[in-house]
């Protein structure tokens, strides 16, 4: 059995692990990355970016539809689906290809195989030995599926993307981030939809200012949702699939979609066996992301908190210039933006109105909602929508949250707002270009700040 030593082995090349091995390859250390799979991990393939190419295709089905009131001749014949994938796969190849260059041209050593621990700092591979002065974990998420069986006509994400068809009615379990996303693709491409959500409100981990102008959206579009109803039950048969809710009602669908979250997969790799503690199938860190053991450290979803690729970036940067000795600043959980790719999209950093209450005292918090009404590239969009900011009185604004087209592409400005403290007062005078939807965070910086121009204050 072969031996090889390096200065950091890291397990999966997911966004966390090849961030990792990008910096400390940059920063002169020797790298090896281990990946049962495809250098990019479920972001590229199976996650991100597929998905946002299927909602890019969906935009363009839904802008062909409302053609004629922009005073452009086209109609809408159907969607082609092998086309469609055609096209997301055209995508992921040229960010795989990428990637791949990229990663070649660093001081890594790319190992292709199932990696388990074998020691505190060593994975073995294939019977060959990768042992680093340190390690990182960077195995990713599974997708949840609360005890379902995933078979025939009850799918998770994975079988959404690759399918060659447009169902005719979809039911989806859970109205977070991937059902939202889901309903509104295949509600675009002409299927009727059904989200069935436990909790009381679509996309329950954001303020409930977005989650009312989202249900406000959807009923336009004709998405239906349950909410405040768990399943209880699913059968599926030849002709399709019954769910069962607790409170008796049954809704009946070509198929369902289980898109209730993703789980940490952590287990089967060794970690425990070598003494990583574990939590309920978590790794659990210190602040700087080292596990209970010295030289390990654990990045991304196996981490937990958030779950999002540019968490793992953040993770994977953090851990390579922690082992370099460059002290980076801790990362704040809240301080990373948040967006739901839906139509239309959700964007948020900070804090919700109910959490700053909270945290600060309940009045110790003041909050402003700008409608995007008052907008003019919004109306030019054709979007409705808020930004609804959240401060602390004669303090920093601590949450930012913004529903609308495209309101995904404004959370970079918010994020710097709410990381680097900033007040009303402060971001008030630095005036936003004209006609932009970035110009609403402008408005309602400045309404905040009581010099509102565009808005009723």
């Amino acid at each position: 059995m072969a031996d090889h030593n390096f200065d950091l082995v890291i397990l999966g090349s997911g966004s966390g692990g090849y961030a990792a091995a990008l910096r400390g390859a940059q920063l002169g250390m020797s790298v090896a990355l281990i990946e049962r799979d495809k250098l990019g991990g479920t972001c590229l393939h199976r996650g991100c970016i597929p998905t946002k190419a299927l909602l890019h295709s969906a935009e363009v089905a839904d802008v062909t539809r409302e053609a004629g009131s922009y005073g452009v001749n086209a109609t809408f014949q159907s969607i082609d689906m092998t086309a469609v994938n055609k096209y997301r796969d055209s995508i992921i190849e040229k960010l795989y290809k990428g990637l791949t260059g990229l990663v070649a041209s660093k001081n890594i050593t790319f190992v292709t195989g199932e990696g388990h621990m074998t020691g505190p700092k060593t994975m073995t591979v294939n019977g060959e030995n990768y042992t680093g002065k340190n390690v990182v974990l960077a195995t990713g998420s599974n997708t949840r599926t609360l005890g379902i069986e995933i078979t025939g006509r009850v799918i998770t994400s994975d079988q959404a993307l690759q399918m060659d068809f447009v169902p005719n009615r979809v039911a989806i379990l859970g109205g977070g981030v991937i059902g939202v996303e889901f309903a509104s693709i295949w509600r675009s491409f002409g299927a009727e939809v059904v989200i069935i959500e436990g909790l009381d409100r679509l996309v329950p981990n954001e303020d409930p200012a977005m989650s009312k102008v989202l249900e406000r959206a959807y009923k336009k579009r004709g998405i239906e949702f349950k909410l405040g109803n768990r399943f209880k039950t699913v059968s599926q048969d030849d002709n399709g699939v019954t769910v069962e809710l607790e409170n008796g009602e049954q809704i009946s669908a070509e198929l369902l979609l289980v898109a209730v979250g993703r789980g940490p997969n952590a287990t089967g790799f060794g970690f425990e066996e070598q003494g990583v503690a574990m939590d309920r199938g978590f790794v659990p860190t210190n602040d700087r992301l080292q596990t209970n053991l010295p030289g390990v450290y654990a990045v991304g979803d196996i981490v937990p908190g958030l779950q999002l690729a540019h968490r793992g970036f953040m993770h994977g940067i953090f851990v390579a210039e922690e082992i370099a000795g460059l002290k980076p600043l801790r990362i704040d959980e809240w301080g990373i933006p948040r967006v739901t790719y839906c139509e239309p999209e959700i964007a948020s950093v900070g804090l919700t109105e109910a959490q700053a209450r909270e945290k600060f005292g309940t009045d110790s918090v003041s909050i402003y909602e700008y409608n995007l009404a008052g907008n003019g590239k919004s109306n030019i969009l054709g979007t409705a929508g808020v930004v609804k900011l959240v401060r602390q009185n004669n303090g920093p604004v601590v949450g930012f949250h913004m529903i609308g087209s495209r309101a995904g592409e404004q959370v970079g400005e918010a994020q710097l707002i709410v990381n680097w403290e900033a007040t009303p007062e402060d971001v008030a005078p630095h005036l936003h270009a004209h006609p932009t939807m970035n110009e609403a965070i402008g408005e309602a910086h400045m309404a905040l700040a009581g010099k509102p121009l565009h808005a009723h204050a």
